[in-house]
């Protein structure tokens, strides 16, 4: 039987196990595929705690499968699907969790993999890179133009500064200061997190900002927000979509589609956004991949790679 790393319950690291599951059986509109690469994102432990997405509906049924991304190739393909052939290798969200040796791809969020795209790059492109692609495009800032993003340092953060820039923008990343060198790899000015930061960012962009991307929430947004002039141009998904209203601004709304998992593999085929993956685990030490996420040491992207 096919392997799968689950948890059983809701709570901590203890509830994680490596365990046999039976091969998943695709339904209308979904594509069984064979994992190649699957990747690590803070959703993933943060679904154990017992966190639930606003999106959720019902209770989770145990065992839970972790992963909502993943790279791998057609093994089956359910009713109503088209555009997809047993064989076809592929990359998109998850219908039922992706640390495992199978998994199943609702058609609408699959694409097609390049030849020039790894399989480990391509798993992480639907979740962290998805949500700053669409992000970037709600904020449709014109080639010179100024944007500051908060939280540069992490997934999202670090995907949308790469995006911001092959369209010409002039970005400002918000991090810790162990942060400086990886922001300004990715092509940023970085602006120190902390106490006074908005006057660093000031400093640092004199003409003011055009658009603020938030990826951190709380009294960081309230005090980004206060840097623009045109609340419109105020992102977050890092807060409550009430919370930012009351800013003037709105959440990243995504959107979930093949086209945008298109344009994320074309850019980083042509150079434009490295996804940076700096760890690799094996299947069975899935555990490991997702505690280096947890802790939040990793300034890339974890993935865990299926041995076939």
């Amino acid at each position: 039987m096919p392997k799968a790393y689950v948890f059983t319950r809701s709570g901590g690291p203890e509830t994680e196990a490596l365990v046999e599951v039976d091969r998943p059986v695709p339904g209308p509109g979904q594509i069984l595929v064979a994992v190649r690469v699957a990747s690590v994102n803070p959703i993933d432990w943060k679904l154990r705690t017992g966190y639930r997405r606003p999106t959720d509906s019902g209770e989770p049924v145990f065992p839970v499968v972790f992963g909502s991304e993943v790279s791998g190739v057609v093994e089956e393909i359910g009713a109503d699907v088209d555009g997809f052939a047993v064989g076809d290798e592929v990359f998109g969200n998850t219908a039922a969790g992706g640390y495992a040796e199978y998994a199943l791809l609702p058609a609408a969020l699959t694409a097609h993999k390049p030849a020039g795209l790894s399989f480990a790059d391509a798993a992480t492109l639907p979740v962290a890179a998805a949500t700053a692609y669409d992000g970037v495009r709600q904020l449709d800032l014109p080639s010179g133009a100024t944007l500051l993003v908060t939280g540069a340092g992490g997934g999202v953060g670090a995907a949308a500064v790469q995006i911001a820039r092959a369209d010409g923008v002039r970005v400002l990343g918000v991090a810790s200061e162990g942060k400086k060198d990886f922001v300004e790899s990715l092509g940023a000015v970085h602006v120190p997190s902390g106490p006074g930061w908005t006057e660093r960012a000031a400093a640092a962009a004199p003409d003011g900002v055009d658009g603020v991307y938030d990826l951190v929430g709380g009294a960081v947004l309230a005090e980004a927000a206060q840097l623009l002039t045109d609340r419109t141009k105020l992102i977050t998904a890092g807060a409550p979509p009430e919370v930012v209203a009351e800013l003037g601004g709105a959440r990243v709304a995504r959107a979930r589609t093949t086209a945008v998992l298109d344009a994320l593999a074309r850019l980083v085929v042509n150079g434009g956004l490295d996804p940076h993956v700096i760890r690799r685990f094996p299947l069975d030490e899935a555990g490991e991949a997702l505690r280096t996420v947890e802790e939040g040491h990793a300034r890339g992207k974890v993935v865990i790679e299926v041995a076939r």
